[in-house]
């Protein structure tokens, strides 16, 4: 029997995939069968990733695009596109930006940017990315959203990350509702902290900010008093976008360690 987690024959698209959580979604993707394209604003570190794919085996579409410049998105599902005979059957919208700082301190600008990465590419890159699969009548779209969505961050102050992020889920559910009908399923991840290469957290707006006596608060509140690791979310991306998922659309899925349930 073929599992209902294998995406043999499918195809798909990853944005910020050139590191952390990316790069995982990207690899775990294409080691349940995918082929896959992503996407990241650094050239060079698109070709570092592409690279270390071949080496395990993987061929990776490495595609240079800012997901906040409408033109740069409507080229890289183009190339999304063609490098997969005009079909992508998942799309994981992962690029995302954070400020931390007290809100009297956010800048209009800052605010301004943590919208349009987070949630307006989101948007953006659904809708045009939604007609490719309306054309085939299936798709399924995983949203990286946060438990910054679900609850208020401490001690770290971002008012901005959290209520974007807040925004995603609902647009998440939004759009499922919107376009169930055309056979696109649209669900979102909402991760707790998590550490990679090496360092703390996988925002580099967290590594900058991070102190030991964070730990209480990031750490040491969530029952299973750790940090999760790129690899321990991204099969979770790879669930929402498989067959086994073909009934759940609309649902945000919590991948915390149990912080949101403490």
């Amino acid at each position: 029997m073929t599992s209902p987690f294998d995406l043999t024959g499918r195809t798909a698209l990853v944005t910020g995939g050139n590191q952390g959580l990316g790069r995982a979604f990207v690899f775990a993707l294409a080691a349940a069968g995918a082929r896959v394209a992503f996407s990241g604003r650094r050239e060079d570190a698109n070709r570092l990733v592409a690279a270390e794919a071949a080496r395990t085996g993987y061929e990776l579409v490495p595609i240079t695009a800012d997901v906040t410049d409408d033109a740069q998105v409507d080229t890289m599902v183009a190339q999304a596109e063609d490098a997969f005979d005009g079909r992508i059957d998942v799309l994981v919208n992962n690029a995302g930006r954070c400020h931390h700082a007290p809100s009297s301190e956010l800048t209009d600008d800052q605010w301004a940017g943590v919208f349009d990465l987070n949630v307006r590419a989101v948007w953006k890159t659904s809708t045009i990315v939604a007609d490719v699969m309306r054309a085939h009548g299936s798709g399924s779209i995983v949203n990286v959203g946060s438990i910054s969505g679900l609850i208020v961050n401490r001690p770290q102050f971002q008012a901005g990350y959290n209520a974007s992020k807040a925004a995603v889920h609902h647009l998440t559910r939004s759009l499922a509702v919107e376009w169930a009908s055309f056979g696109i399923r649209v669900n979102a991840i909402a991760p707790g902290y998590v550490q990679a290469d090496g360092v703390p957290a996988d925002r580099p707006e967290l590594r900058r900010h991070w102190r030991p006596e964070f730990r209480q608060h990031w750490v040491d509140d969530a029952p299973q008093r750790r940090f999760a690791l790129p690899e321990e979310i991204a099969p979770s991306a790879v669930f929402l976008a498989s067959d086994a998922a073909s009934f759940i659309t609309g649902t945000v899925l919590v991948a915390d360690g149990g912080y949101t349930a403490a």
